[in-house]
């Protein structure tokens, strides 16, 4: 495990399953929502997300699955964590099939579960991590899994464009979830080269009505001057003005997250 650091407000524990030790920041109360981090790792703008969930009545764990706790996502410390992310072999980067870590975040949320109480757990993952909060919803426990912006397989080739990082005997557990009522959430930006529309595709094509993608305009001269290049919907590029999409986004997620965790 990494060297031991801090964020303020959050306590923080490690977490062991399976011979994989990784750190867990934890703060809030009410039911537990996952949020795994995008590259670089636990920057600013997802702790930032992080205690707007908090507010919102949730407990939120943190895992600290690569890069340093805390840092500015420059392009250095992209570059830093990037490669080490790339050849860890709790990930498969190029493979479309289910990342090993995608275990450990599991047994994570059924301890979160089990800590919280409620009727189950929310799992939002981003960027790199986008896919493994569907991966995570194999478990009964998982019963809000949010994607903003998966991006593996990385996208090199048609097939892998495609590829929504599921082996087939998880694809065939989520769909039999599917049709008992679990729902699946997707954000992108139409312009991003990392998720490009045929994953999405793929994920309707498979779920069907159970998937809800959003898809935010980032073509040229959009209207709302979102950048061709934009990303991270719910952190980076995340502008948290009433009408903006990106806001609308957010709030659809905190919606999501509502309806599935606190039922009426």
């Amino acid at each position: 495990m990494a060297e031991h650091v801090t964020i303020d407000g959050f306590e923080d524990f490690a977490f062991e399953h399976d011979g994989l030790t990784r750190q867990v920041f934890k703060a809030g109360s009410g039911p537990a929502i996952v949020v795994i981090p995008e590259i670089p790792g636990i920057h600013p703008g997802v702790i930032e997300f992080a205690q707007r969930l908090i507010t919102e009545g949730y407990t939120v764990y943190l895992p600290s699955l690569f890069g340093r706790p805390g840092k500015e996502p420059t392009v250095g410390e992209i570059a830093r964590s990037f490669p080490r992310a790339c050849v860890a072999r709790e990930f498969a980067v190029l493979a479309d099939r289910t990342s090993p870590v995608a275990h450990w975040l599991r047994a994570l949320a059924a301890r979160a579960h089990a800590e919280c109480g409620g009727p189950g757990v929310g799992a939002i993952g981003m960027c790199f991590t986008g896919g493994f909060a569907l991966a995570m919803a194999v478990d009964p426990a998982v019963l809000a899994p949010v994607m903003s912006q998966p991006s593996l397989p990385l996208p090199i080739g048609a097939g892998r464009r495609r590829g929504i990082g599921l082996d087939p005997a998880d694809v065939t557990a989520v769909k039999e979830r599917t049709s008992n009522g679990l729902c699946i959430l997707g954000l992108r930006f139409t312009g991003d080269k990392a998720c490009q529309p045929e994953r999405f595709n793929t994920l309707r094509e498979t779920f069907g009505d159970a998937f809800e993608a959003i898809e935010i305009d980032s073509s040229k001269g959009n209207a709302h001057g979102i950048k061709p290049r934009a990303h991270s919907v719910l952190t980076v590029d995340l502008v948290d003005e009433p009408g903006h999409p990106t806001r609308a986004a957010l709030d659809r997620v905190k919606e999501f997250l509502d309806a599935q965790l606190r039922p009426s």
